[in-house]
């Protein structure tokens, strides 16, 4: 999962927004860091990456990658999870908009980010004004995320390649997607997470 589903998810378990979209910048034990709710976010959304990573649908979707791709196909699964998911927000979520959500989110979060890593800082500056979370919904924008992270970091340099793989088997991987995504958001709503 990404960015915007590690929100939603969050959102129904009534879990700390900030402590679920900070945690990939948090590393090691955060108890005494943050408050007790940002710290049982950041292991809500740890516990989802986990969760997510052992489901037999994601594990059936990474071997949609050829094997140029197969290291970073956890990765560009991350990023397209979200770009289904802000595809389809309004049959996912049709009592929210997900431009409101998106709102709601920001409002939550960035008043407490002086307390908070420089490198998530640094994201949020362009996090919601380039309007990422919205943008997903284009399969051309995913194309430039994964080139992105690509370009950020050499060791990932085959993240831009696996777009491919994405194109090629679009169909199956949204299938994946909803095999998996409602039951996610059954058990973040029964905080079974």
């Amino acid at each position: 999962m990404n960015f915007l589903a590690h929100l939603h998810l969050a959102k129904l378990a009534d879990s700390s927004l900030l402590g679920n979209l900070m945690a990939d910048f948090v590393r090691g034990n955060p108890d005494g860091l943050y408050s007790a709710e940002v710290v049982s976010g950041i292991r809500m959304h740890r516990r989802v990456d986990v969760m997510t990573d052992t489901l037999p649908e994601v594990k059936v979707a990474r071997g949609f990658f050829s094997a140029d791709y197969h290291r970073v196909a956890p990765i560009t699964l991350d990023v397209v999870w979200d770009h289904f998911l802000s595809r389809h927000w309004n049959v996912i979520c049709p009592s929210t908009p997900l431009a409101t959500f998106i709102q709601q989110c920001q409002s939550s979060i960035e008043p407490h980010l002086a307390d908070t890593p420089e490198r998530f800082r640094n994201l949020n500056g362009y996090l919601w004004s380039q309007r990422w979370m919205e943008r997903y919904a284009e399969l051309p924008f995913i194309q430039d995320v994964l080139q992105g992270m690509a370009n950020r970091r050499p060791k990932l340099a085959a993240l831009a390649g696996s777009f491919s793989d994405v194109e090629r088997h679009y169909q199956l991987l949204e299938r994946q997607f909803w095999a998996f995504y409602p039951s996610m958001m059954l058990h973040a709503s029964n905080n079974q997470i």
